[in-house]
């Protein structure tokens, strides 16, 4: 291909499409058809060439376009790029006409900027509609000062600081993090996740040198920065206990067993043993009952509410430094309760009834005598005729 003869035809349709005042899609089709015309180019090349000439045109039409960062609350002037102050220019925001009540001559008048000011600014000269600027406006606050943590959760190994911002800028921040001890800087390897989050590997233990660790955000609108001050042995903390279970103790109606294991960070359980503290209450109650433990895995709870479901939760701490983990993972137990003894049937009562009964059934209307509510010898000789016939309507009938 003879890329000097297409490139000065090239150049030779723009100024044709320029003077045509033709939009670029014209152009970019003129220029295809100019291009297989001098030669013989086969239409890939030809594709490449107007996506060349696109990127141009649109490289070109940005080449005044910046960013522009303003404080929330603020006033903000814009300048139409070089026009001067008395042209007929007009304005738009993200695409939308900006009323000329917002105009001083030429120039953007923004009063008072909150967030949903953002975006992007255009100008344009009179009724050609030809751009002469372009901005897009990102407005925002000031960093505040900087929370950092720093804490060491796989003591001997080495520690991490992480950090966070107290409220948002709206606009983008960079952080720089440095670590020094005694006289010597220190490096921060940045995790990938979390992002605001870097890991220091001791290099020396048991030192009595203090560490300073000093964070500094920046961004376009101020900067800030805070730092901490503190020992190698302070900051141990271990995440709290895993794998924590409770389980009823079978015919013990107020114990529960619990067990659990050592946090999978704490890289040497052996030479830097833990000790923990468990806390347990029925949800009947709010109040926690507690209990230190300085060896073992596991704990039977021997006062427990029979009956009563009960929360668990277990912290972890080195047995010489640092302080106590969060708190694990809450878990909930019953103390075993009595299975309920089986009733007797309606059946089996029924049947038990039957055969414990006398064969003699007196009818329902018939009444035994109660002597003790009868008054008088006349009664009492009643009473004995009837039985004797009773006796008698029995033997009768057997």
């Amino acid at each position: 291909m003879h890329w000097s003869g297409t490139a000065a035809r090239v150049s030779a349709l723009l100024r044709q499409c320029s003077s045509l005042s033709l939009g670029w899609e014209k152009a970019s089709d003129r220029i295809l058809e100019g291009a297989k015309m001098a030669n013989p180019v086969p239409s890939a090349c030809c594709v490449v060439l107007a996506a060349v000439v696109v990127v141009y045109a649109q490289r070109h039409s940005q080449q005044d376009s910046h960013i522009q960062y303003e404080r929330v609350g603020a006033d903000v002037t814009m300048k139409c790029g070089s026009m001067d102050w008395d042209a007929a220019v007009t304005w738009t925001a993200n695409g939308t006409d900006i009323d000329d009540s917002h105009l001083n001559g030429s120039y953007l008048i923004l009063k008072n900027v909150d967030l949903t000011q953002s975006g992007q600014y255009s100008c344009y000269e009179g009724s050609s509609w030809h751009l002469k600027y372009q901005t897009y406006l990102r407005v925002g606050t000031p960093p505040k000062e900087p929370v950092l943590m720093c804490r060491s959760n796989n003591y001997p190994k080495g520690f991490y600081c992480s950090w966070h911002l107290p409220s948002p800028t709206y606009i983008p921040n960079s952080f720089n993090i440095s670590v020094i001890h005694g006289t010597r800087e220190m490096v921060c390897e940045k995790d990938i996740f979390p992002k605001n989050r870097c890991h220091i590997r001791y290099l020396q233990l048991f030192s009595t040198v203090k560490y300073k660790v000093t964070l500094t955000v920046t961004n376009a609108l101020g900067k800030n920065s805070t730092s901490l001050t503190f020992d190698e042995f302070a900051i141990v903390k271990p995440d709290p206990p895993e794998s924590v279970v409770a389980k009823p103790v079978p015919n013990n109606p107020r114990r529960l067993e619990v067990a659990w294991q050592n946090p999978s960070s704490w890289p040497d359980p052996e030479s830097f043993p833990l000790k923990f503290f468990l806390r347990y209450r029925p949800l009947i109650l709010d109040q926690w009952q507690h209990v230190e433990l300085s060896d073992g895995t596991s704990h039977t709870i021997t006062d427990a509410y029979a009956g009563k479901e009960y929360i668990i939760q277990v912290a972890a701490k080195d047995n010489d430094i640092g302080t106590w983990s969060d708190w694990s993972v809450a878990v909930h137990a019953t103390p075993w309760t009595e299975e309920p003894k089986h009733l007797t049937t309606e059946a089996q009562i029924t049947e038990t009834t039957s055969t414990s009964t006398s064969s003699f059934v007196p009818p329902p209307t018939t009444k035994i005598c109660d002597k003790g509510a009868v008054v008088g010898s006349g009664a009492v000789a009643v009473c004995w005729t009837a039985g004797l016939v009773l006796a008698a309507y029995g033997v009768l009938f057997i």
